[in-house]
């Protein structure tokens, strides 16, 4: 089927969703910088480290060996990338601003002033980097075919970090020395002079109000563990081929030309849908042995018109549900619809065709096939199972023949000759060689064509010792039988397999009903076991991986902040971002109808480092304020203040980088969406509490805190 299948055709469709994503990211963020730094040259400097990044990605993925692909630039966010640019050119166009304009024309001035603010930032900055990097660390530990998929991600925005942190802290300030001589503005812009306006009265307000601040973040948690709980939860959203993949079951006992004959009504039946522009059909397995297919097996490949062509208001799952409709009204067919890739890889996840599979391992082949059966009659009325099948289910028939033992050693005949003569007449037997010159054949003797029949072996002729020749009848019963098409083991055991495929709901809901089921209504022999397996298994497995692996690296961020600043309460100020953060993510899906998933969870480890970032730089500032000896409350409002700016340029180029991968319904867009809508959701909520709460929370922990030394870099 290779040569019909175009892949390239999805690789070219893909990458011009990634880089088509990517541009407008980028354009998004320049936007974003020349509005709120109000000066063209400093939005540039800042976007000339995104190139200068990708250069860095691109050297990573070719140390590590990683291509450039959906899965290795499809969550790639500018935004994130230029966050320390963003930062050190905000605090140098701030410290400009401040110089009079003949001091601004001369370059020892000027590079004093750009030297110290990008020291002022510096550390804050390298940390927040690190930590970022940090946070991506359970996307390494991630294993098989969720490692496969979500690793190049990480080694791409972490090879992306450190080349954009190197640039920095070297080429940016220098860049802004050269170039940033005249035309800066004293003071904000009417945007941020605007924004301040509104800002400052509700912070104080919040300040003065600690207890009501509290309780609102507090109650917030709340409602999203109770959200949380309502959302669904799959492996990875499908990535929409462009193709379909049609799988069909034929009856064990069908004969070549029946299935032809099958076949030809199934091709019509998808014909029948206007947008079907061709359909190959292929029976059993090919000769070379690579698809493990048994001879009763179909697939079906299906390619569509291009979607001009669409009749208006359909899209690819009307289509499906049509192709279903027409392919089910034929006797005996129950079609099953994926994909080309997708199919493979669920193939090679449990080597059994659907999204779930039920395995059911015992020791008693009849009573494992009987529950086997009583499971797929429960979970077959579940809601979202399209379609439930016992793999490799049926029986073949078998013509046994049965040597009589003795009577066959009544006549002199070995059981070896009868079972020689069986084979000859049938399969043929090599009894001679033919030699033509070089060319070497081998003489097979066997019975002709039409009188190879079964009903006819029993008047074969078996010659006995004294040269007799004895009917086969006289020492050996024919019989005709039933038996297992067939017989499968895991681990030494029996095992039958369960294919499920669902539609229009997520796979967790759809398993939790089935466990219940099969728990309340199937009473399993002694010695049986179930097992879920299939794209459930892989889900299982990555998100219990993640539920400890994620932790610890928590641990490791707030390890890295209480080294920064030398105080459990700052680090443990800032960490608490991290929870609030996943309000805005839980709630982003649960507005979208988007199920938790792998790629959501990575979104959220994403979402992490990100959060952390904007309470470094604000607790930083707060500490030096403090420390130049301004009391608490004003080092507070001062310093949220001057640090709005950045933190919203920082939030907002986050966001606006991923959000054309949030809107985009392209091809190969499916997998980045949920990543894309946890980081925007999660961002709006971190911003908040960067801005309100964690200003409230820093006056009420260290308002009688004393001042501490003046040669300390991070005070508490």
């Amino acid at each position: 089927i290779v040569p019909y299948y175009d892949r390239s055709w999805l690789i070219g469709k893909t990458l011009r969703t990634v880089f088509t994503n990517l541009t407008e990211g980028a354009i998004l963020v320049m936007l974003v910088l020349y509005i709120f730094l109000g000066n063209g040259r400093a939005a540039l400097i800042v976007a000339l480290v995104i190139p200068l990044s990708l250069l860095a990605t691109f050297l990573g993925l070719t140390v590590v060996g990683i291509p450039a692909n959906l899965l290795s630039l499809g969550a790639m966010d500018f935004g994130i990338i230029v966050d320390g640019a963003v930062i050190v050119v905000e605090n140098i166009v701030r410290k400009l601003g401040d110089l009079p304009p003949e001091k601004l024309r001369l370059a020892r001035a000027r590079y004093g002033a750009v030297i110290e603010a990008t020291y002022e930032v510096g550390r804050p900055t390298v940390f927040s980097m690190i930590i970022i990097i940090a946070a991506h660390i359970p996307i390494f530990t991630l294993q098989r075919h969720e490692g496969r998929i979500f690793s190049p991600m990480a080694w791409t925005v972490t090879s992306a970090l450190v080349g954009s942190l190197i640039f920095s802290l070297t080429l940016v300030p220098l860049l802004c020395a050269k170039l940033l001589k005249k035309d800066i503005a004293h003071g904000d812009n009417r945007l941020v002079e605007w924004i301040k306006s509104r800002y400052e009265p509700l912070l104080r307000k919040a300040i003065a109000r600690p207890r009501l601040v509290k309780g609102i973040a507090v109650a917030a948690l709340v409602v999203t563990f109770g959200v949380a709980s309502q959302l669904g939860s799959e492996f990875l959203p499908e990535l929409n081929e462009g193709t379909t993949w049609v799988n069909l079951t034929l009856p064990a006992s069908v004969s070549p030309a029946e299935a032809q004959e099958q076949l030809r009504g199934v091709r019509k039946a998808l014909h029948s849908v206007p947008e079907v522009n061709t359909v190959i059909s292929k029976v059993g397995r090919p000769d070379d042995g690579t698809d493990p297919k048994v001879f009763n097996s179909s697939e079906i490949f299906v390619d569509f018109v291009p979607e001009s062509r669409w009749r208006p208001g359909k899209n690819k799952e009307d289509f499906i549900r049509e192709m279903d409709a027409a392919v089910s009204a034929i006797p005996g067919m129950e079609p099953s619809f994926s994909q080309p890739i997708r199919d493979n890889v669920l193939e090679s996840i449990s080597q059994v065709d659907g999204q779930i599979v039920i395995k059911l391992r015992g020791d008693d082949l009849d009573q494992i096939n009987s529950d086997a059966a009583q499971i797929l009659e429960h979970i077959s009325s579940v809601q979202g199972v399209v379609r439930a099948f016992i793999d490799r289910a049926g029986s073949l028939p078998q013509y046994v023949i049965d040597i009589d033992r003795p009577a066959a050693s009544r006549y002199g005949i070995n059981v070896g000759d009868i079972q020689d003569l069986v084979e000859t007449a049938l399969a043929g037997k090599a009894t001679s060689e033919l030699w033509e010159g070089e060319k070497h054949f081998s003489v097979v003797v066997r019975l002709k064509p039409g009188e190879r029949d079964l009903g006819d072996l029993p008047k074969l002729l078996v010659a006995s010792p004294n040269g007799a020749q004895v009917p086969l009848s006289q020492v050996a019963r024919f019989r005709s039988v039933s038996g297992a098409m067939n017989i499968a083991r895991e681990n030494g055991r029996r095992v039958v397999s369960i294919g499920v495929f669902i539609r229009d709901r997520d796979m967790g809901s759809v398993v939790k009903d089935m466990k219940e089921r099969v728990k309340s209504d199937v009473k399993l022999a002694q010695g049986e076991e179930v097992s879920w397996s299939g794209e459930f298994e892989n889900q299982e497995r990555a998100m219990k991986r993640l539920s400890w692996i994620v932790p610890l690296s928590i641990a490791l961020i707030f390890l890295l902040l209480f080294d920064a600043f030398k105080s459990f309460r700052s680090a443990l100020l800032i960490i608490a971002n991290i929870p609030f953060a996943m309000v805005g993510g839980i709630f982003a899906l649960f507005f979208m109808g988007i199920p938790l998933s792998v790629s959501a969870a990575i979104g959220f480890i994403a979402l992490f480092g990100q959060a952390v970032l904007n309470g470094v730089v604000m607790v930083t500032y707060f500490n030096q304020l403090m420390l130049d000896g301004l009391p608490v409350e004003e080092a507070v409002v001062q310093g949220s203040l001057v640090r709005l700016r950045t933190v919203l340029m920082t939030a907002l180029l986050a966001m606006l980088g991923l959000l054309p991968m949030a809107l985009s319904h392209a091809i190969g867009a499916e997998t980045q969406r949920p990543l894309a809508i946890v980081v925007i959701g999660g961002l709006i909520s971190a911003t908040i509490l960067t801005l309100f709460v964690l200003p409230t929370l820093y006056c009420s922990v260290v308002k009688d805190a004393k001042p501490r030394d003046e040669n300390e870099e991070f005070p508490a």
